[in-house]
């Protein structure tokens, strides 16, 4: 059985700080991470959607967390083709598009030239953690209008080709490509390429709505816990990530974990209902429910998610390099669902 770590989607956010999670003198960004990573050994960071970090930021991040630690880095919008603010862009790349767009930007508005300047700037940041072997993966969270094909097959191998050597993870919100009639095809396809599977818990009935499925395709997979808010649809955080775990829940997902990392090297597990210090009480209590389960896959207390039954098998699925290790840094007070 591979190794299983589990962590949080944000250490930074507002309602986090205010919560009372951290101790009184965890009062500056640096303590924040410091203290986050004696509790947990992977974290998300989702500041990376809204604006592309800089080299610095992301060699702070290095150095102010431990050997061992894992960081997985969220797409920057523009490159999963998410609308993307003109001002979240670096300023000489904005100034290179004319005239202040008045609008948000896709892929579309953007030169060839300008969108590989764009990710040679955003890998070029991750050098840092991926040089220290702190970068788990970069995870890719394609929107409900990337809908399954031949030319979304095409960019998503794109973006596995611009980042490697670095890996990525897929996370899909289109129901399409994993629907009863796609979701062999889409997992052998994953597998095929040594691309790991992103599988959710998220609420169900909506649009961008990926049913629970846990599958391996390649030695990493990555689970993320979006938790059932009613809100799910709300422009406020808070609503929409305002969930807790409950006892049977985290025992149910802990099972389909264990059943998972069987057929993996490392599996990350990242609680993604950050209202107030839920992710992360939920994220204690799962490393403990796998600890009790005679798991210890990582530094610190064992643990990990809930739901019920096996993942999926995929075919093809081949051998990869193997998971990293790396946990947060400053400034991450943003995230993105």
């Amino acid at each position: 059985m591979g190794r299983i770590l589990v962590g949080t989607a944000s250490w930074t956010h507002r309602s986090l700080l205010e919560s009372g999670w951290y101790p009184e003198d965890a009062s500056t960004p640096a303590k924040r991470l410091a203290y986050y990573a004696t509790r947990f050994p992977v974290a998300e960071v989702d500041a990376t959607y809204y604006h592309p970090p800089s080299r610095s930021t992301a060699e702070a991040w290095r150095d102010r967390t431990p050997e061992g630690f894992t960081f997985d880095i969220k797409a920057f919008s523009l490159l999963t083709g998410h609308p993307t603010r003109p001002a979240s862009l670096h300023k000489d790349v904005r100034e290179s598009l004319g005239a202040p767009p008045r609008r948000n930007l896709y892929p579309k508005d953007v030169p060839p030239e300008i969108a590989d300047e764009v990710w040679r700037r955003f890998l070029d940041a991750l050098e840092p953690l991926h040089e220290a072997g702190k970068l788990g993966a970069v995870l890719f969270q394609f929107p409900p209008w990337f809908p399954i094909g031949e030319s979304n097959r095409r960019y998503i191998l794109e973006c596995a080709r611009r980042c490697a050597p670095m890996r990525v993870s897929v996370e899909f919100r289109n129901h399409t490509w994993m629907s009863g009639e796609n979701r062999e095809d889409t997992l052998a396809f994953l597998a095929g390429h040594d691309l790991a599977y992103v599988g959710v818990d998220m609420p169900q009935g909506h649009a961008s709505s990926i049913p629970p499925v846990l599958a391996a395709t390649s030695d990493l997979a990555v689970v993320r816990m979006h938790g059932h808010s009613d809100r799910w649809t709300s422009k406020n955080v808070d609503e929409r990530f305002a969930y807790m775990y409950s006892e049977a829940e985290l025992a149910r997902w802990a099972a389909r974990v264990r059943k998972l990392a069987e057929g993996t090297e490392v599996t990350h597990v990242l609680f993604n209902n950050c209202c107030a210090d839920n992710s992360q009480r939920n994220a204690t209590r799962f490393r403990v429910l796998l600890g009790e389960s005679g798991e210890r896959g990582d530094p610190g207390e064992p643990g990990g998610p809930g739901g019920s039954g096996g993942p999926d098998r995929a075919p093809g699925r081949r051998g990869g390099t193997g998971g990293q290790s790396g946990a947060g840094g400053p400034g991450e007070g943003r995230r993105a669902g």
